[in-house]
């Protein structure tokens, strides 16, 4: 078993390294990567700050050497990508000493440029999408996906992160938003622009316990097959009691899908892969 998607209390996850990873072990993980929201150029409370990151690397540092030989612990970074000036690519992220790294979009920039956050409770995103894009779900479903295009254009990072995510906000505001055909056709173009890149698509299962979703969503499964995308299972988990939440559903889902072989590990070896990586 291996993930490569967690977080802790560097940013939004709710318990420290060292606890995250002894549940991850006892729930029998052979690799756990711990993977902090990035600092980031705007207001945020779920990413960590880059004063943290000397102490971030150090930690890990030492949880490694703790569970040599019992479990391989990997050092990544989820980075959002919020504009062509800052994401992956930039010569920050790509100086850290990290194993792998995550590109993913949280922040949707409004008509203005105004990076917000369009994660997080369905109930703020509501609100945002009234207060800061006029209600128009449509621009900010299509330019979520865009952004993600920009990023995978612009490389520096081996996973793609919840490519899908907007669809399950975006469906509280338009329940039909992901039976739109110009919706379909935005994430069939970023899954073929992923595997056309060499990057890894993550089947990320943190919301299937309580929204019945993986992201992608299953309905898009097809297209990860016909374009045979690499692929990680990754929980994106926030709590020790949450490190295996939907991990083994969704590998019986991919073997009922065949796709098993798709399935993807550390060392990732894709062109994304920076010198100082380990």
């Amino acid at each position: 078993m291996e993930n490569y998607h967690s977080h802790t209390e560097f940013c939004d996850g709710r318990a420290s390294m060292s606890e995250m990873a002894k549940s991850a072990f006892e729930a029998g993980f052979q690799e756990w990567g711990i993977s902090p929201h990035s600092p980031i150029c705007c207001h945020s409370g779920a990413n960590m700050k880059a004063a943290d990151m000397s102490a971030f690397l150090k930690e890990s540092l030492r949880l490694k050497q703790l569970y040599e030989g019992k479990m391989r612990i990997l050092t990544g970074m989820e980075i959002d990508y919020v504009s062509d000036s800052f994401g992956p690519h930039t010569d920050y992220f790509k100086s850290l000493p990290l194993d792998y790294r995550i590109g993913s979009v949280h922040f949707v920039r409004t008509k203005d440029g105004k990076p917000v956050d369009v994660d997080g409770p369905a109930e703020r995103f509501l609100q945002y999408l009234k207060s800061e894009y006029d209600g128009d779900i449509k621009y900010v479903a299509e330019t979520y996906f865009k952004m993600e295009l920009e990023m995978l254009e612009l490389g520096g990072f081996d996973i793609i992160g919840h490519l899908d995510k907007i669809g399950d906000n975006g469906s509280h505001a338009w329940k039909e938003l992901e039976d739109q055909g110009w919706y379909a056709e935005l994430v069939e173009k970023v899954i073929a622009n992923a595997v056309e890149k060499d990057v890894i698509i993550e089947i990320n299962t943190k919301k299937f316990d309580t929204g019945h979703r993986f992201f992608p969503n299953e309905r898009w499964w097809h297209l990860l097959k016909r374009y045979n995308a690499k692929l990680v299972v990754s929980t994106d988990a926030h709590y020790p009691d949450k490190v295996d939440a939907g991990y083994k559903l969704a590998i019986d889902r991919l073997d009922s899908y065949d796709m098993s072989c798709q399935l993807v590990k550390y060392p990732f070896c894709t062109e994304n892969l920076f010198a100082n990586s380990q």
